[in-house]
């Protein structure tokens, strides 16, 4: 969530019955290279495409779903060096919150310096931007889950629709992202829709109400467009009289679980925040911070502890200002179980957030985009996890099956074009029967035009005739997947020509 829009909370005491006896597994190592292709969950557990247990450990990087339609800090930094820095500090996935205004044909991103950064990103439209961060986080080797934060850029809503965003709207928005990404596995899932709150219960039946029955509505409807990818559903505000964080109940799963038409494709999601955010009973409690792991099993850890399905902590964070934040947050870090001792039989998270411009938290960066809040980042370092090797557009299994012939097919469109140069962008598509080891595109413009600049893939040009070759992150491409490339050119006037492709 944008900080500086937060919430005062109204929050009550929870009543609850004590967690019945919870179960715990052995150590599971996170091997160093897991996380190839899409992932789905065994018990409490996400597993890589290769049956690799993995676990999501990193950073909320907003700006999709605010006025400017593009992830922040693009006006300081390049988006490369961005992600290239979470990975550096052991961050393996980004959490990217969008509002439905992306989505919106001709949508463009604000504030982005192109001045020596950022220059392939010129013309482009917030979705094509978002496919360039999509490819790059793929070639770094980091997994990328689309967060549904708001219905649009004016902020969040208590429910899945707003008047001016009805369901139809959302689900036909989540189908939509779902089929652009379809064949890659960067982007490993779906959490669709953020701090679900009063009204919105869970399991009360009122289809105008239950978040619960929402999240099986779109989750299936996502699963039928692309049924590799992960379900991310939230928590409520309030279950049977606890009132708790935005999106931070899950109460509700004990007696209703969301149900999918796909099995092995649900993620719980909860959020957590310290006082920084807002205050809650149990930071007043006189047994602070003992009572946390209490209260955390009630909220939403008993879903992991009871091997019920995995959880995601989308959102935690603080200014670690007040003293009760930073035992807050040590409590926590203990709570979602070190990956030395556990790999990644553990809770997986996304911190809130990278952006230094998080009203009420702060980030990983300070403010000048660049420098790291080396204490905030200290307190993560147990529960961070290996990253995955990386490679864009992947495998979509285990394994793909043998025989067949190896084709393909591209599809040219031009992205922008103003008059004395253009970009344009070619997808690759496997149309045969077997992965794709490399593929080669050619076509012959009608004009002057010459190419300016290529990425992820390599070029040579001959007059008019251009020849361009995978690069090494996403030559394989599965049967029915894809993959693409982008390109610059000038003179403006780019126009259409036909293009061929070749499987190699």
């Amino acid at each position: 969530m944008f900080r500086t829009l937060r919430r005062a909370l109204c929050v009550a005491a929870a009543l609850l019955l004590p967690l019945a006896g919870t179960q715990s597994s052995a150590h599971a190592d996170v091997d160093a290279q897991a996380g190839a292709g899409y992932w789905h969950t065994s018990g409490r557990q996400i597993l890589d495409a290769a049956g690799q247990p993995v676990r999501i450990a990193g950073v909320n990087w907003f700006g999709f779903e605010t006025d400017i339609h593009v992830v922040h800090g693009l006006w300081a930094r390049d988006y490369k060096s961005m992600i290239d820095q979470m990975k550096s500090l052991g961050y393996n996935t980004i959490r990217m919150p969008y509002s439905d205004d992306i989505l919106k044909p001709g949508t463009m991103p604000g504030s982005i310096n192109h001045d020596g950064k950022n220059t392939d990103l010129r013309g482009l439209t917030s979705l094509q931007v978002l496919d360039r961060i999509v490819a790059y986080a793929g070639q770094a080797g980091l997994k990328i889950v689309l967060d549904r934060h708001r219905p649009d850029a004016a902020g969040q809503s208590a429910l899945w629709y707003t008047a001016s965003v009805p369901e139809s709207t959302w689900i036909a928005n989540l189908k939509s992202l779902a089929a652009r990404y379809k064949g890659n596995p960067t982007v490993i899932g779906i959490d669709l829709h953020n701090e679900p709150r009063d009204p919105a219960c869970w399991g009360c039946g009122d289809t105008a109400r239950d978040w619960r029955l929402a999240a099986q509505r779109a989750g299936n409807a996502v699963l039928s467009v692309n049924p590799e990818l992960l379900i991310m559903v939230e928590g409520v505000q309030s279950y049977n009289g606890a009132n708790g964080w935005w999106g931070g109940n899950l109460m509700g799963v004990a007696q209703h679980p969301v149900q999918l038409d796909v099995p092995n494709r649900l993620v719980y999601s909860a959020h957590d925040y310290a006082t920084s955010v807002a205050q809650q009973p149990w930071f007043s409690d006189p047994s602070f911070p003992a009572n946390m792991p209490e209260v955390w099993d009630r909220y939403w850890g008993y879903v992991f502890k009871q091997n019920i399905a995995p959880v995601w902590l989308g959102e935690f964070g603080t200014t670690l200002q007040p003293e009760v934040d930073r035992k807050w947050l040590s409590e926590l870090v203990t709570y979602l179980r070190s990956t030395s001792a556990y790999g990644a039989d553990s809770f997986h998270w996304t911190f809130w957030s990278w952006n230094p411009n998080s009203g009420d938290t702060g980030g990983i960066l300070k403010d000048d985009w660049q420098t790291v809040d080396t204490v905030k980042d200290g307190y993560l370092a147990a529960v961070k996890a290996p990253g995955f090797e990386g490679g864009g557009p992947g495998p979509g299994g285990p394994g793909e099956p043998g025989g067949g012939t190896a084709a393909c097919s591209a599809v040219y469109t031009v992205s922008s074009d103003w008059g004395g140069g253009f970009n344009a962008e070619v997808k690759v598509t496997n149309t045969g029967g077997v992965p794709l080891k490399s593929w080669k595109v050619s076509w012959t413009w009608t004009g002057s035009q010459k190419v300016t600049s290529m990425w992820n893939a390599s070029h040579t040009q001959s007059g008019a005739t251009v020849t361009a070759v995978n690069a090494t992150h996403n030559g394989s491409v599965p049967a029915g997947g894809s993959a693409s490339f982008g390109l610059g050119g000038a003179p403006g006037g780019g126009g259409v020509p036909g293009v061929s492709c070749t499987a190699t």
